[in-house]
Protein backbone atom coordinates (compact mmCIF):
# COMPACT_ATOMS: atom_id res chain seq x y z
CA UNK A 1 0.00 0.00 0.00
CA UNK A 2 2.63 2.63 1.02
CA UNK A 3 5.53 1.79 -1.76
CA UNK A 4 6.86 5.56 -2.05
CA UNK A 5 6.85 7.83 0.66
CA UNK A 6 7.68 11.50 0.74
CA UNK A 7 9.67 13.47 3.33
CA UNK A 8 9.82 16.99 2.64
CA UNK A 9 12.95 17.83 4.86
CA UNK A 10 14.06 21.89 5.39
CA UNK A 11 17.35 20.35 7.23
CA UNK A 12 16.02 21.39 10.50
CA UNK A 13 16.45 18.54 13.28
CA UNK A 14 12.94 18.18 13.63
CA UNK A 15 13.52 15.86 10.73
CA UNK A 16 14.60 12.93 12.47
CA UNK A 17 11.66 12.98 14.04
CA UNK A 18 9.46 12.66 10.81
CA UNK A 19 12.30 10.23 9.43
CA UNK A 20 11.72 7.74 12.14
CA UNK A 21 8.30 7.55 11.69
CA UNK A 22 8.74 7.63 7.40
CA UNK A 23 11.19 4.47 8.42
CA UNK A 24 8.88 3.12 10.69
CA UNK A 25 5.75 2.65 7.17
CA UNK A 26 8.77 1.61 5.02
CA UNK A 27 10.24 -0.80 7.08
CA UNK A 28 8.71 -4.32 5.70
CA UNK A 29 6.96 -2.39 3.14
CA UNK A 30 10.05 -2.82 0.99
CA UNK A 31 9.24 1.21 0.52
CA UNK A 32 11.40 3.82 -0.79
CA UNK A 33 11.62 7.60 1.10
CA UNK A 34 11.72 10.23 -1.59
CA UNK A 35 13.46 12.92 0.76
CA UNK A 36 13.06 16.24 -0.86
CA UNK A 37 14.51 19.78 0.04
CA UNK A 38 12.99 23.25 -1.53
CA UNK A 39 15.35 26.29 -2.15
CA UNK A 40 12.87 28.58 -1.21
CA UNK A 41 13.33 30.98 -4.51
CA UNK A 42 11.51 33.68 -2.23
CA UNK A 43 14.26 34.41 -0.44
CA UNK A 44 17.17 34.60 -2.78
CA UNK A 45 14.92 36.51 -5.38
CA UNK A 46 14.43 38.88 -2.28
CA UNK A 47 18.36 39.81 -1.26
CA UNK A 48 20.44 42.59 -2.87
CA UNK A 49 21.26 41.75 -6.46
CA UNK A 50 24.89 41.23 -5.43
CA UNK A 51 24.35 38.67 -2.81
CA UNK A 52 21.70 36.95 -4.88
CA UNK A 53 24.31 34.26 -6.02
CA UNK A 54 26.19 33.40 -2.99
CA UNK A 55 22.56 33.20 -1.17
CA UNK A 56 21.22 30.84 -3.27
CA UNK A 57 24.07 28.51 -3.68
CA UNK A 58 24.41 28.58 0.12
CA UNK A 59 20.50 27.34 0.28
CA UNK A 60 21.42 24.94 -2.19
CA UNK A 61 23.88 23.40 -0.57
CA UNK A 62 22.03 23.65 2.63
CA UNK A 63 19.05 21.72 1.17
CA UNK A 64 22.07 19.00 -0.50
CA UNK A 65 22.76 18.58 2.65
CA UNK A 66 19.25 17.77 4.21
CA UNK A 67 17.97 15.21 2.09
CA UNK A 68 21.55 13.65 2.27
CA UNK A 69 21.09 13.41 5.82
CA UNK A 70 17.49 12.05 5.59
CA UNK A 71 19.04 9.24 2.90
CA UNK A 72 21.76 8.69 5.49
CA UNK A 73 19.29 7.73 7.86
CA UNK A 74 17.32 5.49 6.05
CA UNK A 75 20.20 3.46 4.75
CA UNK A 76 21.38 3.24 8.28
CA UNK A 77 17.37 1.56 8.96
CA UNK A 78 17.97 -0.24 5.46
CA UNK A 79 15.39 0.97 4.02
CA UNK A 80 15.83 2.58 0.12
CA UNK A 81 16.18 6.71 -0.28
CA UNK A 82 16.03 8.93 -3.44
CA UNK A 83 16.98 12.34 -2.51
CA UNK A 84 15.63 15.57 -4.43
CA UNK A 85 16.27 19.01 -4.35
CA UNK A 86 14.27 21.65 -6.47
CA UNK A 87 13.69 25.01 -6.65
CA UNK A 88 10.72 27.11 -5.34
CA UNK A 89 8.02 27.88 -2.95
CA UNK A 90 8.32 24.93 -0.62
CA UNK A 91 4.67 23.94 -0.58
CA UNK A 92 3.98 23.59 -4.05
CA UNK A 93 6.98 21.63 -4.54
CA UNK A 94 5.91 19.18 -2.44
CA UNK A 95 2.36 18.86 -3.67
CA UNK A 96 3.78 18.44 -7.50
CA UNK A 97 6.36 16.14 -6.36
CA UNK A 98 4.14 13.92 -4.69
CA UNK A 99 1.35 13.88 -7.86
CA UNK A 100 4.19 13.89 -10.45
CA UNK A 101 5.87 10.13 -8.59
CA UNK A 102 2.98 9.46 -7.31
CA UNK A 103 3.58 9.05 -3.90
CA UNK A 104 1.84 6.73 -1.85
CA UNK A 105 2.00 8.83 1.78
CA UNK A 106 3.57 12.28 3.07
CA UNK A 107 5.08 12.33 6.15
CA UNK A 108 6.00 15.80 7.51
CA UNK A 109 6.87 17.68 11.17
CA UNK A 110 5.09 20.23 12.63
CA UNK A 111 5.34 22.16 15.43
CA UNK A 112 1.45 22.53 15.82
CA UNK A 113 1.73 26.39 16.48
CA UNK A 114 -1.38 28.19 17.29
CA UNK A 115 -2.59 31.62 18.09
CA UNK A 116 0.56 34.50 17.68
CA UNK A 117 2.82 31.68 17.32
CA UNK A 118 1.10 30.75 13.85
CA UNK A 119 0.31 34.36 12.86
CA UNK A 120 3.94 35.17 13.04
CA UNK A 121 4.58 32.23 10.94
CA UNK A 122 2.11 32.99 8.04
CA UNK A 123 0.92 29.75 8.17
CA UNK A 124 2.66 26.22 7.86
CA UNK A 125 4.30 24.68 4.97
CA UNK A 126 2.67 21.57 6.25
CA UNK A 127 -1.13 22.95 6.81
CA UNK A 128 -0.47 23.98 3.23
CA UNK A 129 0.14 20.78 1.72
CA UNK A 130 -1.89 19.06 3.75
CA UNK A 131 -4.71 21.41 2.85
CA UNK A 132 -4.21 21.00 -0.80
CA UNK A 133 -3.51 17.04 -1.50
CA UNK A 134 -5.53 13.76 -1.72
CA UNK A 135 -2.54 12.21 -0.55
CA UNK A 136 -2.88 10.39 2.46
CA UNK A 137 -0.16 12.62 5.23
CA UNK A 138 1.05 11.66 8.36
CA UNK A 139 1.73 14.90 10.71
CA UNK A 140 4.66 14.70 12.94
CA UNK A 141 4.16 16.82 15.87
CA UNK A 142 7.95 18.14 16.52
CA UNK A 143 9.14 17.65 20.26
CA UNK A 144 11.12 20.72 20.54
CA UNK A 145 12.79 18.91 23.70
CA UNK A 146 14.15 16.22 21.35
CA UNK A 147 14.55 18.68 18.03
Amino acid sequence: MYDRILLPTDGSDGTEQALAHAVEVADGRDATIHALSVVDRRLYLAADEAQKPDLKATMQDDAQAAVERVADGAAEAGVGCTAVVRDGVPSREILEYAAETPVDLVVMGTHGRSGRDKLANLGSVTERVVENTDTPTLVVRIDDAEA
